[in-house]
């Protein structure tokens, strides 16, 4: 459905701004363009230049004066792009995770009764254990000494084979007809 006074040009989901892009809106707002302009131009959603803006203000002579500044910004979305992917703890818990592997080789433990027994002896603290189905992910993603093929319920199952019994009834149209082959 076209609209006629959209702020955007093209839908850019899932891109983030540029330099370039920061430059332009410190620029404009110098000039005094109003937000919904600025984002118009640059094609983006007008609420994405509000945190831009937000995100990229210094405080200077004391907080009198707040100006945008590009540097700013890209610095703090710099700073928000260190801390924003997934983290895994595998360095931190590798005395846990050596643990499991020598239990799970050497006396034939599943994943599940080797974090049990670690929590049921105390012999690691909370912190220091993850939960069954992080080893399964761990796994997974071949971060253990531990593969799949060695876990028996995750190789691929075989199916049953057909056989015809050989006491097959032939069934009629009643009770009489039906005989039974013996």
């Amino acid at each position: 459905m076209d609209r006629l006074h959209s702020t955007t040009t093209e839908h850019r989901k899932g891109q983030h701004l540029s330099f370039e892009h920061r430059a332009l809106i410190q620029t404009r707002l110098k000039d005094g363009w109003s937000v919904n302009r600025i984002a118009g131009e640059i094609s983006c959603a007008p609420n994405t230049v509000r945190n831009e803006i937000k995100g990229g203000t210094v405080v200077l002579y004391k907080g009198n004066i707040l100006p945008y500044k590009a540097a700013a910004g890209q610095a703090t979305y710099k700073k928000n792009r260190q801390v924003c992917c997934r983290h895994y703890k595998f360095l931190e818990k590798a005395d846990f995770f050596s643990f499991v592997e020598r239990k799970f080789f050497e006396d034939g433990w599943s994943l599940d009764a080797c974090v049990g027994y670690a929590l049921k002896e105390g012999l690691f603290t909370r912190d220091q254990i993850v939960y069954t189905k992080t080893l399964y992910g761990y796994t997974d993603l071949g971060l253990l000494g531990i593969r799949n093929i060695h876990l028996p319920e995750k190789l691929p199952r075989s199916p049953k084979k057909e056989r015809n019994r050989a006491n097959k009834r032939i069934l009629g149209r009643s009770i009489e007809e039906s005989q039974w082959i013996l």
